[in-house]
């Protein structure tokens, strides 16, 4: 049972993309409780794969590959939890990239990494209206909606969520960020939270929701 959680940490953190799936439904076929292989197998090893990114040991493309595989093992594995279990979850995120903006793999591996650290995310994708950031987060009683903006002529789409945000739902925090995007920005239209990269993104969440 140990030994094919360890397989599957292995294997995130190996970027075996083509093989985890097989791995995760032998550990189904096996018996392995699926919450125990996720938060044991999957998110320990997207967790190494972070903090090697964060330290500079991997790159860009590494670290999608890990999330990648990642998402292919969860493809098994969710569907395969007990009805009535769920993971523990340090909080609810609605995460999506601003209108007029169609950049995603940023926003994706902040997805990634908020999922492993055991937050459950809800993912609008890319070119997302504000009415639908405001109306998902009401529907889905967000703690926190993230945004990311990689244009300078988008980023001013974020503060058209953040104002009705904070009259309809003050409880909700906010995290922004992509390329262009500065902490003297999220200052400037209220966000509570800024992040430059994925890993920071998940201290800056765990932070707010502390």
């Amino acid at each position: 049972m140990e030994e094919i959680v360890t397989q599957l940490k292995n294997a995130v953190i190996n970027y075996e993309m083509e093989t985890i799936a097989d791995l995760a439904k032998k550990a189904v076929d096996q018996g392995v409780d699926p919450l125990v292989a996720i938060d044991k197998g999957l998110a320990e090893g997207i967790k190494t794969v972070g903090e090697r990114f964060g330290k500079g040991e991997i790159f860009l493309p590494e670290l999608v590959m890990g999330a990648e595989a990642m998402k292919a093992a969860l493809a098994v594995l969710e569907p395969a939890v007990p009805a009535g279990q769920h993971r523990e979850t340090a909080g609810k995120v609605l995460i999506g990239t601003v209108q007029d903006d169609i950049h995603e793999i940023g926003k994706n591996l902040v997805s990634t990494m908020l999922a492993s650290n055991g937050f459950e995310v809800v993912d609008l994708g890319v070119n997302v209206p504000a009415q639908d950031f405001l109306k998902k987060a009401g529907e889905v009683k967000a703690n926190i909606v993230a945004m990311s903006a990689l244009m300078t002529t988008t980023m001013p789409r974020m503060a058209e969520v953040i104002a009705p945000l904070k009259k309809d739902n003050p409880s909700v925090k906010t995290i922004i960020g992509g390329a262009p995007v500065t902490d003297v920005y999220a200052k400037e239209i209220g966000s509570e939270g800024y992040s430059g990269d994925a890993s920071g993104a998940v201290d800056v969440a765990k932070k707010l929701l502390g």
